[in-house]
């Protein structure tokens, strides 16, 4: 599939770029230099700008094959990044992905990845078909933890394996509105009437 841009609001989703009108490649070494970073995602080393094209390429080839959806989270007027989020292990027969998100060290702590990952999943829902995103966390990861609370997902528990960093892997799930998880209806939104 062809990628997609998304408003949403204080932030657009853009594919990730390294071109001669926007460079993603220097803001992508910084984040993944950061050790709390490094400590959360440990699939992917960007130290150089080869490394960091070869990133910006794959996730093009991702997208282009329905792999992965990935954006780079951007402020609106500069499209400067300031984080990463995506649907990935995306299997469109089953209406599946997880989601994944990140934010620059600099950028941490204002909403960005919550904003941006609640974006990804309404395009997962409405635009994919999905029936259920999965997003798993490092147990001590508590600004995932509270990304996934704010993002609408239900949490099920930790995975029998760990994580690559050897922690307990915490699950999340979401399925679209009206759907159970968990024994919890996901209604749509409650509105209260005025008499």
């Amino acid at each position: 599939m062809e990628p997609v841009e998304i408003n949403a609001g204080a932030y657009y989703l853009r594919q990730l770029r390294a071109d001669r009108n926007l460079d993603d490649r220097p803001a992508l070494m910084e984040a993944f230099a950061d050790p709390r970073h490094r400590r959360y995602v440990l699939n992917y080393r960007l130290r150089t700008p080869d490394e960091a094209t070869e990133y910006v390429t794959l996730r093009a080839a991702q997208w282009a094959c329905d792999e992965r959806c990935s954006w780079a989270v951007a402020e609106p007027a500069t499209g400067r990044l300031l984080g990463e989020v995506g649907l990935r292990d995306l299997d469109l027969d089953f209406g599946t992905a997880e989601a994944s998100v990140w934010t620059h060290p600099a950028e941490r702590g204002k909403g960005i990845a919550a904003v941006g990952l609640s974006a990804a999943i309404q395009f997962g829902f409405a635009r994919l078909g999905l029936h259920e995103i999965a997003y798993r966390h490092d147990e001590s990861n508590t600004a995932s933890e509270v990304v996934a609370r704010r993002a609408g997902f239900s949490r099920v528990g930790p995975e029998e394996r760990p994580s690559p960093s050897g922690e307990t892997l915490i699950r999340w799930i979401l399925k679209p509105w009206g759907v159970r998880v968990g024994g919890v209806s996901r209604g749509g939104p409650t509105h209260k009437h005025q008499s």
